[in-house]
């Protein structure tokens, strides 16, 4: 059924699986229930973000695609999934960050390998910083604190605590009249009620207190909620402490980015290190790795460029970054050059800073065509997974590209050969 030539089997004879397995292993447990296959998984998340897909399409895909079966290790074609969906969710948890990273290593050896990257191109680096947003609302507010009320609400409902009163109803109109004021720029009726919602959810979290005082279990069950509201409530629009963006991803932070189109995102950083040269098979990721509680970008180097060592053996001669890695941390600063730097820049070094802004485009297809534009994973262990994922894909996308130039390019030989021009 399978076209050897076909890029995603040249892929899968090109990874060394065993290699992958061994270095999985010890995060297996030696009791219970056989776990999924290395290779399956593995694969499965590969490609997953190699075509920007979610867990469900790549299950879906995998079921109608041969291609995709014989990427993960089946030999006769599947017409139904083996294991369950569920299961990328708790091999990516059981792995964690720290055992995918060996995905990007490996691409980054397939690469290196056939020719796509040079041991020269990852001795000049580029350097930049994103955000990786987090799938929720835009947080505003009245939404807040109305999300607020009806999850107590519900939680209550659930420990069968009969409230005083809900205000559910009295909510949702609040909440729907907040969004109609601040829509026509009436700001007294709108901080009105806002000051409604505010009141509401406090005389909730009372009465929530009130009848769960004494009982450990129910208090041990509103702890997070009852703390969660009361952060929402109070927290005001300058405060040192950090606020609450999402209640059911808490751990989100607003980074302002001073664009038109986008003054702010919600999510946390990341930082990308690319080839600075284009490489025969592109700008390959390097290193990627989320960064929480908002860092300076220059306070981020020396980390970026450490993993970049680890992750491909070679120590980088030249950095090159943008203007907001001023006063960086990293300790061998003559190697790195900022944009608009004058001094010490030589003719070559001028060339490689001009080719420092390419890194742009690069993210750009990360966020489009892989699936750091929007992070559904939870928690701060998710952003750092989806990181090292979405990096991962766009190296892969890499390779299959090359594979398929390569492929072009003998066959155009093979009809050259055949059919040699006239003279």
């Amino acid at each position: 059924m399978l076209d050897l030539r076909h890029p995603l089997v040249r892929l899968a004879g090109e990874i060394d699986w065993a290699y992958l397995d061994e270095s999985f292993a010890p995060l297996y447990a030696g009791v219970g229930r056989p776990g999924n296959s290395t290779r399956f998984m593995a694969g499965l998340h590969i490609l997953k973000h190699t075509y920007g897909l979610s867990d469900e399409e790549v299950c879906d895909r995998w079921v109608e695609n041969p291609y995709f079966q014989h990427f993960t290790g089946e030999d006769y074609f599947q017409h139904s999934l083996p294991h369950d969906r569920s299961s990328m969710t708790r091999w990516r948890n059981r792995v964690g960050e720290k055992a995918l990273e060996k995905l990007v290593q490996e691409s980054l050896r397939i690469a290196h390998k056939r020719g796509a990257v040079r041991t020269k191109d990852l001795k000049r680096v580029t350097v930049d910083t994103t955000v990786q947003p987090k799938a929720i609302t835009f947080p505003t507010d009245a939404k807040l604190l109305y999300r607020s009320m009806i999850r107590l609400v519900k939680l209550a409902k659930k420990y069968a605590i009969k409230l005083r009163q809900s205000y559910v109803r009295v909510g949702k109109k609040a909440l729907i009249m907040a969004g109609r004021y601040a829509h026509a720029k009436q700001f007294k009726r709108h901080r009105r009620q806002i000051k409604f919602l505010r009141t509401r959810l406090g005389r909730l979290i009372r009465d929530i207190g009130r009848r769960i005082e004494g009982d450990e279990a129910l208090e041990a069950a509103f702890a997070r909620e009852l703390s969660l509201a009361s952060r929402v409530r109070h927290q005001k629009k300058r405060q040192e402490a950090p606020k609450v963006y999402s209640l059911h991803a808490p751990e989100v932070e607003c980074i302002a980015k001073g664009k038109a189109h986008k003054p702010y995102e919600f999510g946390c950083k990341a930082s990308v290190t690319t080839t600075n040269a284009k490489a025969p098979g592109g700008q390959f990721v390097l290193h990627i790795a989320a960064l929480h509680g908002r860092p300076y970008d220059g306070h981020t180097l020396n980390q970026a460029l450490k993993g970049t060592k680890a992750w491909t053996g070679i120590e980088p001669e030249r950095a090159y970054v943008d203007k907001g890695y001023q006063g960086h941390d990293y300790p061998k600063k003559f190697r790195v050059f900022r944009s608009g730097q004058k001094r010490g820049v030589t003719p070559q070094i001028k060339r490689e800073l001009k080719r420092r802004s390419a890194v742009e485009p690069v993210i750009g297809h990360m966020k489009e065509d892989g699936l750091l534009g929007r992070n559904y994973l939870k928690g701060h262990a998710g952003d750092k997974i989806n990181a090292v994922l979405a990096g991962t894909g766009h190296n892969f996308r890499l390779l299959l590209n090359w594979f398929r130039a390569l492929l072009r390019l003998i066959l155009a030989w093979l009809l050259t050969a055949r059919h040699p021009a006239k003279t």
